[in-house]
């Protein structure tokens, strides 16, 4: 029996779709109308799993209702799609085109499927996105003041004011947000149990990572972005890297390994050890984050604390 894929370019005002392998097309219109006129069409084909570029947030209402419609839904990273329409030679580009190379992408990778994050998530997400966009206009207008003349530098001076008022308002908003979940509260109380794991990192994990308990520790360190690729060829042996992955996570990954080497005797030991043994600072670091990462993913697994030996 083949296995039916759908590929669907999101744009601002309509969704283009794709079927494979039958190679029929069509296109709706991105409301709600529209998308109650795809999931009827896609329940009609049954098919095995129905595939969205992520567009910057457009895809997001169409992702949820597919989902809500129990179809199989998965969310596809932009780039490595344009790399296989590179690979297939591919070089026009349309939204017809552009959900075509998403079915076919997706037939022959065939990613696994698994649950969106449901309303309350990712307005968790969205909470911690934005505190984080916050943050970075405070440090560029920090780092204008710094060269600012005087009358620019009392205009930096208030935006910043403004930006701190707002960040204490997302801080508020996010505690509520967390305190107020049961679920969230504890999974945040598990997490922050690990010394070098703050109140920050662990709700970026919980927005950002809500995987993180439920799978293995290889999956989860590839799923971040911390899984070591191997580089190879022949005789030839290159440095192992990492990359891709969930970036936001990586990064409040990083900040906890950072803190742990000051602060969790058990990773601080592990890290000196390991510079000991000649490795490089900063592989002994991503060595501390995959072991952290691996740590907390056992945490909420287990649904146990931070023990120290």
């Amino acid at each position: 029996m083949d296995i039916i894929a759908v590929g669907i370019d999101v744009s601002k005002d309509r969704l283009d779709v794709a079927l494979r392998p039958s190679g029929e097309t069509f296109a709706v219109e991105r409301n709600a109308a529209g998308l109650d006129r795809l999931i009827e069409r896609l329940r009609q084909c049954s098919p095995h799993i129905v595939a969205l570029e992520a567009t910057g947030g457009f895809e997001t209402v169409a992702a949820a209702a597919l989902a809500a419609a129990s179809l199989p839904v998965v969310v596809v990273n932009p780039a490595q799609i344009r790399a296989f329409a590179k690979a297939l030679g591919q070089r026009a580009k349309t939204d017809p085109i552009d959900a075509a190379v998403i079915a076919r992408f997706v037939l022959a990778t065939q990613p696994e499927v698994r649950p969106l994050p449901d309303a309350e998530t990712r307005m968790l997400s969205d909470l911690v996105t934005r505190r984080r966009q916050i943050i970075h206009m405070m440090v560029a207008e920090r780092q204008r003041e710094k060269r600012a003349p005087a009358r620019m530098k009392k205009s930096i001076m208030r935006l910043t004011k403004a930006l701190q008022k707002e960040l204490t308002a997302i801080d508020e908003d996010l505690d509520d947000a967390v305190r107020g979940s049961p679920a969230w509260r504890e999974k945040e109380d598990l997490l922050s149990s690990v010394p070098g794991v703050g109140t920050i990192i662990s709700r970026t994990l919980i927005a950002d990572l809500p995987e993180l308990g439920s799978l293995d520790r290889r999956q989860i360190a590839a799923l971040v972005g911390l899984a070591p690729f191997t580089r190879q060829s022949g005789q030839w042996r290159g440095r192992s890297f990492i990359g891709g992955g969930r970036a936001t996570v990586r990064a409040a990954i990083f900040m906890g390994a950072m803190a742990a080497v000051r602060w969790n005797k058990h990773l601080r030991a592990f890290h000196h050890r390991l510079v000991a043994a000649g490795k490089p600072k900063m592989v002994a670091v991503i060595a501390v984050a995959r072991k952290l990462l691996t740590i907390l993913n056992a945490i909420l697994r287990d649904n146990r604390p931070w023990q120290s030996a």
